[in-house]
């Protein structure tokens, strides 16, 4: 009996691996190639930027925003799309992401944000869920393409090198202060308690500062210095050559009336009490560059104001001086101001936004004396005020406040201060009929139909955050007489002294408001060749209640202020705070002994 040969098993049943089919190993592999590939690339279909805006709530509203900004076109032709920001990278978070984003096509079907009126009504609402998921992540999305460590100070501005080198230090990240930079800033819409928590620093985010973010930093700033140094001796040049032509009329003219026969005495010159400071060798005292710019409506409470001013946590919460971001950038700053906008309601045309100024500073135990030179700029009428001149009896006013003890920032902003949003021409300024209701406060006011400058310490309550539509400032709020008069007694002021066009001057202090009292105070002013030259004196300690005494071993704060062109009130030039010592040259207006 023959029997037939065994039949052969199919070629896919011949071979196993790991007790399975290698041929149904291959189709399942190839299957999940398939499923994966297929899988994959609908999940990058839904990362595009035509995907994310083929729904006209995206399409209409937010992709408008976006269009046009740095992340869309800029100078490197490198654009982020809507995923770039918003699905991060890693296939385990974007898968989450993309879960939670699912929840988005209820929105979708429901029409949660479907006309102009719904997304506004829901925006602030959308922008926390970003902000908060970014700020919980370090800003990962935003460290896909930017890292602390590749950036170059040489790149950057002066405000960012420092506000960079900040954040790595004290733990903050990106979205703490960069918001609102491909759609609409809406930061001013969240509560200030939901702000200070959001962007409080996280000691997780602390980085080391990288070596090559030092050397970078070295580099720049010893550029600047050069260029510093190289516009300071040709502006020096100028002014010795004004000077020499200054120095050379003067003397034709004392020859001139040496040779007149008649006798007639010469004509005084401009200015008065030229013989302020004549024992001074101003030739020996070195001269320090002081660098006034334009403020606008830039006041106490803006500065403190995150939704306003973005360095207001570093200034009140980290301590940082105005100075750490704005040093070198004050031309920038008060070109933009002057011109108009936000800061500056009522421009005036053709007024400048800095004035380089030079001071000279010299005690002789007994007095210090300041000179101030700059030159004249011509006149700029106001248009808002008759004749164009707000105060026609003073081409110009200096002003120098050296700030006291107890004073809220006062070390770090200066006579900044005394400028509050209720003054005179400020966005909140009571007008003077609101004051004369007022009796007691009005009664107490030596300006009764305006508020001049005052420090937050004599009022009971300063408003900064414009809570429920509150009026800035606290003009009406004053302390009683008896706690202003224990503050003078402390020296919780800013010592005031002020130079008019005439070469007169004023001695005081502010604290409730500007006061002027017998100080002792001698000055002049003088305008010859196009440039201004103001010196005035005064007691290094006088004793005198409002005066604040200087000592050596000590340095101080103090402010300068240009009202030139014939202005008042808060259109002045203004420095940033400045460090004023006796003998010491680290001081920015170091007052040597002569």
């Amino acid at each position: 009996m023959t029997s037939e040969p065994e039949k052969k098993k199919p070629i896919w049943r011949r071979y196993f691996l790991w007790g399975m089919p290698v041929a149904g190993i291959a189709v399942a592999f190839a299957a999940g190639i398939i499923f994966w590939g297929g899988f994959n690339t609908a999940m990058e279909a839904t990362n595009t930027k035509d995907f994310c805006i083929s729904c006209h709530e995206m399409r209409d509203f937010v992709y408008e925003e976006y269009t046009g900004t740095i992340h869309d076109v800029n100078r490197s032709g490198v654009g982020a799309v809507c995923s770039d920001c918003h699905v991060p990278k890693d296939w385990t978070h974007k898968m989450i992401r993309k879960i939670k984003a699912s929840k988005e096509l209820y929105g979708k079907l429901v029409g949660t944000i479907n006309t102009p009126e719904k997304f506004e009504a829901k925006r602030i609402h959308l922008a926390m869920n970003e902000w908060e998921r970014m700020k919980a992540t370090d800003s990962r999305e935003c460290r896909n393409c930017h890292d602390f460590e590749s950036m170059m100070p040489e790149f950057q501005r002066p405000r960012a090198r420092q506000q960079h080198m900040n954040a790595m230090e004290t733990g903050q990240t990106c979205i703490d202060c960069h918001k609102g930079i491909a759609h609409s800033n809406i930061r001013d819409r969240a509560t200030d308690e939901y702000l200070e928590e959001l962007e409080a620093p996280n000691p997780a985010f602390i980085r080391q500062i990288p070596p090559e973010y030092m050397a970078s930093l070295e580099r720049i700033e010893a550029k600047e210095a050069a260029e510093a140094d190289a516009e300071k001796a040709a502006r020096t040049a100028q002014q010795e050559a004004v000077q020499a032509q200054i120095a050379a009329a003067v003397d034709a003219a004392v020859a001139e009336e040496r040779a007149n026969a008649s006798g007639e005495a010469s004509a005084a010159p401009s200015g008065g009490g030229s013989d302020v400071g004549a024992d001074i060798d101003w030739n020996a005292v070195a001269s320090a560059d002081l660098k006034l710019f334009y403020p606008g409506q830039a006041s106490f409470e803006w500065v403190q104001n995150g939704k306003f001013h973005g360095g207001a946590r570093p200034l009140t919460k980290g301590g940082d001086q105005c100075t750490t971001c704005h040093a070198k950038e004050l031309d920038t700053i008060g070109n933009k101001i002057v011109a108009g906008g936000e800061l500056e309601p009522t421009p005036i045309p053709g007024k400048r936004g800095v004035i380089d100024a030079t001071i000279q500073a010299a005690h002789d135990d007994e007095n210090l004396y300041i000179r101030l030179q700059w030159p004249d700029a011509g006149h700029n009428p106001a248009p808002f005020v008759d004749g164009g001149k707000m105060d026609p009896d003073n081409q110009i006013k200096v002003a120098m406040m050296i700030t006291g003890t107890g004073i809220e920032l006062g070390d770090q902003v200066g006579c900044w201060a005394s400028c509050h949003a209720d003054n005179t021409y400020m966005p909140f300024a009571p007008e003077a009929d609101a004051i004369a209701a007022n009796g007691d406060i009005a009664g107490r006011m030596t300006a009764q139909d305006t508020v001049s400058k005052y420090i937050s310490e004599s009022r009971t309550e300063v408003e900064v955050k414009g809570r429920r539509g509150k009026a800035l400032g606290g003009w009406d709020k004053l302390e009683a007489e008896a706690q202003i008069e224990q503050y003078l007694a402390d020296g919780t002021f800013l010592d005031l002294m002020r130079v008019y066009a005439d070469g007169s001057a004023s001695n005081g202090y502010l604290l409730e408001q500007r006061v002027v009292n017998d100080g002792e105070i001698a000055a002049s002013a003088n305008l010859s060749g196009g440039m201004w030259t103001v010196v005035f004196t005064r007691p290094l300690n006088s004793g005198a209640p409002g005066d604040v005494p200087l000592e050596p071993g000590q340095t101080y704060t103090v402010g300068f202020a240009i009202h030139d062109d014939f202005a008042a009130a808060r259109f002045h030039h203004v420095t940033l705070n400045t460090s004023l010592a006796l003998d010491d040259d680290t001081a920015a207006v170091n007052v040597v002994k002569q």
